[in-house]
Parts: structure tokens; C-alpha cells; sequence
């Protein structure tokens, strides 16, 4: 199955090219409905992304009708360096089969930028339209992974199950126990802040430029992440859940009670170093727990967020000799169309799909 995917759900503007598919099918004991067997393919034949960082950047975030109308600006751009000449635009899209388009959660303004191009193509060219869950996205972008034991034809994907699935990114910070690879059900989320926008609301305060999260960790590299015992929210809480606002609080804090803090570059450095290390103990410490008390087997980490070096380091060497442990390639870490190619044939090949509107709050 070929799929066209489109991605607009915050301030990056996806388009992919993909073709899906999944050698053999069974069926899962506890639902009924299709499991794999063997994991799906997918190959990529086009993926073009356009950022809006220099848009945003003057505002220190992003603007939802700025990125809906840079959106609706990129796409068609985007969509005729895929499609090119007229000739090549009808000889591809005689083999495609499905559209995907991102529905949420996201910025509703951006969200409709992506589905009403969606929508018009539909139309155009007669193809059926379904909606993609931008979470589950980030949730099977492990399966896009080359060079890894998934992606031998040979290894049975029912190895790396039961699993704990943990998606971090500036908008969610989400915990799940994964008994195949449809069916999953949510043991923790954060109860404000995702751990991403922690990053993003440091960042500010040390008046680091947008986007927050990669210049933490880059300021971070050359500071004492012992320097300051900031607190570690719910830590020690018998759950899954996280809280990340009160450490932010704490950054805002100690700026304010010393002077100068937010601007001494090696004050600056250990205040990234330490939030930081708070950050990745209480990730740590709730993504251990959840594969201890679950058996799981694998561990998959996912999301904007799991691009960070340190969070990658401090993973690895927690659970690399534990559980299998995924990350996905760094290209397809932040917003993309291939990750929304490949939720959506997931929920395709179960007979189920998500309606084409915006759902700004949409979770897992």
C-alpha cells in the first residue's frame, strides 16, 4: 500500500511518500483483531520537511496562526518537489492508495491547515482520507529503525513484547504498557508540564533562544549537573505518573534568590546541568519501575525529546543490558509525515481510522 502523509500538527510542515506493508497477519488473543506476526514495512520513497524555527523564533514559541499560515504556504512547495511535472504527479498518483493526515493533538489552527490540503486532494484525485493520531505516530516510529534486530525479516516482532512504551516531547510525557503491538493501554502521564516544555520554560529563563530544549542540553554539556539539588517531582510516588512544573519552579526560584544567576555562563551551565539531570532521574526512575512491575521486555522512547543525547546516554546505560531498547532514528525523533504514514497503516490494516477534523487535545 503507497501513502501519502501530511503532517502540520505544530510548526513543522511534513509531507512522505511511503510504501506500507506486513508480510503476515494473526490475530491477537486478547482483542480479535489483526496482530502482526512480523512486523510492518515500510519504505520511504520521498520525505520532505519545511521548519518555521526562524518564524517563531522572534516570539520565543510558536504562534498558531503564524504556523497555519506558513503551513498553508509549504505545502503546495513541498508537494510539487515530490510530484514534480505533471507526467510524474499522474504516474504517482496512479499508485497511490491511501492519504494520511495528522488530526491531532496539536495546534488546531495548524491542524486544519494540513487537513483541508488533505482533503482537497482526496477529492481531486479520488482517494480515501483517514486521520492519524500525531502520539501513535511518535509511538511506532521505533518500526522505522534500520540496522537494528527489528529490522531483520527473520525476528519475530512477539519478542519484544510485553512492552513499556515512554513518549517524551514538548507537549506529553507518556507511559504505556504495549501487550502487542496494537494493543496498549496508558499506566502514566504527566499531571501539568510535559517534560519537553519544562525544557522550553528553563530555556527562557536563562534566556536561551527558541527553540528551548536543544540549548539546554547544549548549555548543560559544560555544567555541574550536581551543582544544585533540585527536587525530583513524585519520584518516589507509586505510580506512573509525572509532574514537572514544580522543577520549573524550582529553576525560577534559585535564579531569582542569586542574582546574576541567568546571566554567569558557569551558573547558567549548572543550572541546565542540574535541571536536567532532575529531569532524566525521574524519567528514569518511572520508566524502570513501569519494566520492572510489567516484565517487559522491551523499552521503546520516543518523541521530540528522545533526541537529547544526555536522555539517550542515561537510558542506555540504565536498561541497555535490561530490555531491548529503542530509539528511533534522530531524523524521524521531531515531526514528521513517515511517523504519520505509519500510525495510520496500523489503524488501517486494523479496520479502524481516525475521522479527517482537527482534535486538538486528541490523546493516546
Amino acid at each position: 500500500m503507497k501513502i501519502l502523509a501530511i503532517e502540520t500538527s505544530c510548526d513543522e510542515t511534513g509531507i512522505a511518500l511511503v510504501e506500507a506493508s506486513v508480510p503476515h497477519l494473526g490475530t491477537s488473543t486478547q482483542t480479535g483483531r489483526p496482530a502482526c506476526a512480523d512486523r510492518p514495512r515500510f519504505k520511504i520513497a520521498a520525505s520532505l520537511i519545511a521548519s518555521q524555527i526562524k518564524i517563531h523564533r522572534p516570539f520565543g514559541g510558536v504562534v498558531p496562526n503564524l504556523a497555519k499560515r506558513e503551513h498553508e504556504k509549504n505545502l503546495p512547495i513541498l508537494y510539487r518537489r515530490i510530484f514534480g511535472t505533471a507526467t510524474k504527479e499522474k504516474r504517482l498518483w496512479g499508485k497511490i492508495d491511501l492519504i494520511a493526515v495528522t488530526v491531532g493533538p496539536g495546534l488546531e489552527p495548524a491542524l486544519w491547515a494540513g487537513i483541508t490540503f488533505a482533503e482537497e486532494l482526496a477529492k481531486k484525485y479520488k482517494k480515501p482520507l483517514v486521520g492519524a493520531n500525531h502520539l501513535e505516530g511518535h509511538l511506532y516510529s521505533f518500526l522505522l529503525q534500520k540496522k537494528t534486530p527489528i529490522s531483520n525479516s527473520q525476528f519475530p516482532i512477539s519478542k519484544l513484547f510485553p512492552a513499556v512504551a515512554l513518549i517524551v516531547s514538548g507537549g506529553h510525557t507518556i507511559l504505556l504498557k504495549m501487550s502487542d503491538l496494537y494493543v496498549w493501554k496508558k499506566i502514566g502521564e504527566t499531571r501539568d508540564d510535559a517534560v519537553g516544555e519544562a525544557y522550553d520554560k528553563v530555556a527562557r529563563l536563562l534566556n536561551l533562544p527558541y527553540p528551548g530544549g536543544p540549548e539546554v542540553e547544549r548549555l548543560a554539556r559544560s555544567g555541574n549537573p550536581r551543582a544544585i539539588d533540585f527536587p525530583r517531582p513524585m519520584i518516589y510516588h507509586k505510580n506512573y505518573d509525572f509532574s514537572f512544573s514544580g522543577l520549573k519552579t524550582s529553576v525560577r526560584y534559585y535564579i531569582v534568590t542569586h542574582p546574576g544567576a541567568d546571566k554567569n555562563t558557569e551558573t547558567k551551565a549548572d543550572i541546565a546541568a542540574s535541571f536536567q539531570e532532575a529531569a532524566l532521574d525521574v524519567l528514569v526512575k518511572k520508566a524502570g519501575r513501569a519494566i520492572e512491575e510489567t516484565g517487559a521486555k522491551a523499552l521503546f522512547v520516543s518523541g521530540g525529546v528522545s533526541i537529547n543525547n544526555a536522555l539517550r546516554g542515561r537510558f542506555k546505560k540504565e536498561f541497555g543490558k535490561k530490555v531491548q531498547l529503542y530509539f528511533p532514528s534522530r531524523k524521524f525523533c521531531n515531526d514528521n509525515a513517515v511517523m504519520i504514514a505509519a500510525a495510520a497503516y496500523i489503524k488501517f490494516i486494523q479496520g479502524k481510522k481516525y475521522r479527517p477534523a482537527a482534535q486538538a487535545n486528541l490523546n493516546m
